[in-house]
């Protein structure tokens, strides 16, 4: 039962989360780019990164926190979901060349910025 408590709480404040850091930067996104969920998603990937360093190699706490902070709060902050639903609008939109950078961008960024956070953390700590 821990488990899926965990992971219900850490969902919530991961949504709200996203929600409140997308439309913080979309209100300085003057283009029908969705920078809001680039961003979320990148920031996510990264912060996925540096947690799981933390709890599975430094604290080994990772059966502990990960429905908490990996399952629940990173995997609601980001989202697949919306990120295919702007990349399909983008391109019913006309807006090919942003629709492949966000495509491209997203999953290149986002899987650099875990290993840049797996890597930075470990050198940190």
């Amino acid at each position: 039962m821990y488990y899926y408590l965990a992971i219900a709480f850490g969902g919530a404040a991961g949504a709200v989360s996203r929600y409140w850091l997308s439309t913080t930067v979309e209100r300085f996104n003057g283009t029908t780019f969705p920078l809001g969920t680039f961003f979320v998603n990148i920031v996510g990937s990264f912060l996925i990164g540096v947690f799981f360093i933390i709890l599975a190699e430094k604290l080994h706490l990772v059966d502990q926190w990960r429905p908490f902070i990996i399952i629940g709060f990173l995997g609601a902050m980001t989202t697949f979901s919306t990120f295919s639903l702007d990349a399909l609008l983008l391109f019913q939109q006309g807006h090919y060349n942003s629709a492949l950078f966000y495509i491209l961008g997203s999953v290149i960024l986002s899987l650099l910025a875990a290993f840049f956070g797996m890597q930075i953390t470990r050198i940190l700590l």
